[in-house]
């Protein structure tokens, strides 16, 4: 019989379209990612300030997780945690590591010719090539932050079918951007293009002329996501990623309905002068402006939802929403302000429980019980372990359709949390330790059952979480035994790096 490939899939690999020729019957997913949002955020997860109603519903119609946790306190590291499938000791990214080089014109804008992070070890599978390999149409949407423009990892090279928004996550500091990435099959792409924001080029990247732009970058990406989703018709099974930038600094939006209600709720306001060399401009509404992008996050979420209603996809379509690591203080922000870390103690670069312990919602209709709340410890690389569960892909099989190579099958640290998510709590496997390291501010972390051990430029702080949420009591002098298996489970799961260095305990 004669194999015929579909020019739909212009990536990394092409399938047999009898593969998916008829219509399918694995789950499609959407998995939102939001940027730096805080445990503690969501009104469904206590926020008093903040108005986030299609989230709560999202969970009130899933299960809700208590003891989610980001693979890193920041963004790229925590990205490649959920791609691979690894922990920070193992994974090629653990930090977020920059390359900048040349200059070109934009306007009357001068930007970098390359931009981005370090890339994702080309040799080791991440989760989009697994779904493509497995008969799923693959999109993007929002923050790469997985290589830089010309490298060995971007969405074209990495089983991504339509890509839109930043490849590189310091050009998405500036929300009225001067360009925007895409990879396209549909439009003929074959490797990742600069989209130039024409209007607001004519303006410049600082000052008051800044907000004469009005090319608002959220916005367009999640029109550009909307269209994709759209664009399914059921024949064939659908994975997105929109890695969205909101709530993260700059604090800016569109003068709409939701900031002006938010600036009518927060009357006593903060400002916020700028920091030009991290692309936040100066702003007068700090916590209108923060709220506003939560809300506005909120309803994309909405949108979203009405829109798999609508076409008759939501019963199929398990929909995940989660963050990519606690809150921060960047632009002016103000944690503080808003009670917002959950009552848990750290931000973004902290591996306290709040930098990285995020929200995590998973709706999945018929299979996920609605309502449910759950404690059970999951991280970022679980999730690759429980996509393939779910699709009935193996690890090592997956291996050796890319790269002979691949060292994948050596180095995964997740499991798979379906169990979980069916209800079959008996047949989950739990984590006998969670491990963290992060180089830029030389902290290592680890939690095993209740005990959390902090190690901070090798400096051991032990707490106990049921006792001690905040992370307030350190204990160490009192459990030296306790102290001593933590770090030397540390020393097993941290493999050296010559990128990202840190001081072990």
């Amino acid at each position: 019989m004669t194999v015929k490939y579909s020019n739909i899939l212009c990536g990394a690999m092409m399938l047999p379209i009898a593969a998916f020729a008829h219509r399918h019957s694995k789950p499609n997913s959407i998995f939102i990612l939001c940027d730096d949002m805080g445990y503690g955020d969501l009104a469904c997860y206590g926020q008093r300030y903040i108005q986030t109603p299609n989230i709560d519903r999202l969970a009130a119609q899933g299960m809700r997780f208590t003891q989610a946790y980001a693979g890193s306190p920041v963004s790229a590291p925590s990205r490649a945690s959920l791609m691979t499938g690894q922990h920070t000791g193992h994974c090629e990214i653990r930090g977020n590591k920059e390359y900048w080089s040349g200059r070109i014109d934009y306007g009357i804008n001068s930007e970098y010719a390359v931009t981005g992070q370090h890339p994702l070890d080309p040799n080791h599978v991440v989760l989009p090539e697994i779904m493509k390999a497995n008969g799923y149409t693959t999109g993007q949407f929002g923050k790469w932050a997985g290589g830089y423009e010309g490298s060995v990892s971007t969405p074209d090279k990495r089983g991504i079918d339509e890509f839109y928004g930043y490849i590189c996550q310091f050009q998405a500091h500036l929300y009225y951007p001067n360009f925007l990435n895409r990879y396209s099959c549909a439009l003929g792409d074959t490797a990742t293009v600069r989209e130039v924001m024409e209007q607001n080029v004519q303006h410049a990247m600082y000052g008051p002329d800044y907000f004469n732009r009005t090319q608002y970058s959220a916005d367009i990406i999640h029109r550009k996501a909307m269209e994709w989703i759209d664009s399914q018709d059921g024949s064939q099974p659908f994975y997105g990623l929109l890695t969205y930038t909101l709530p993260h600094a700059e604090l800016v939006q569109p003068e709409d309905s939701i900031l002006n209600a938010y600036k009518a709720q927060f009357s006593d306001d903060k400002t916020f002068r700028g920091e030009q060399g991290s692309r936040y401009n100066a702003i007068t509404h700090v916590h209108a402006e923060f709220a506003g992008m939560i809300t506005r996050l909120d309803a994309y979420v909405g949108e979203i939802m009405a829109k798999l209603e609508e076409k008759g996809l939501a019963d199929n379509t398990i929909l995940i929403f989660s963050s990519d690591n606690g809150p921060h203080e960047e632009g002016g922000a103000d944690p503080t302000f808003f009670g917002r870390d959950g009552k848990l103690r750290g931000l973004k670069r902290q591996t306290y429980e709040g930098g990285i312990r995020v929200p995590f919602i998973v709706r999945w209709p018929g299979r996920v019980k609605a309502g449910s709340v759950n404690d059970t410890q999951i991280a970022f690389w679980d999730i690759m372990p429980t996509f393939c569960d779910i699709i009935g892909a193996k690890l090592n099989a997956q291996c050796s359709m890319f790269n002979a190579q691949c060292s994948m099958f050596n180095e995964i640290d997740g499991l798979s949390f379906l169990p979980t998510l069916l209800g079959k709590n008996k047949r989950q496997k739990l984590h006998d330790h969670l491990y963290w390291e992060f180089n830029e501010t030389d902290q290592v972390a680890v939690r095993r059952g209740d005990w959390k051990l902090i190690s901070q430029k090798g400096v051991c702080h032990l707490y106990n979480l049921a006792t001690d949420l905040h992370e307030d009591n350190d204990v160490a002098a009192l459990y030296p035994d306790i102290v001593e298996e933590l770090k030397a489970i540390a020393r097993r799961e941290h493999t050296p790096s010559p990128y990202f260095s840190v001081t072990m305990p």
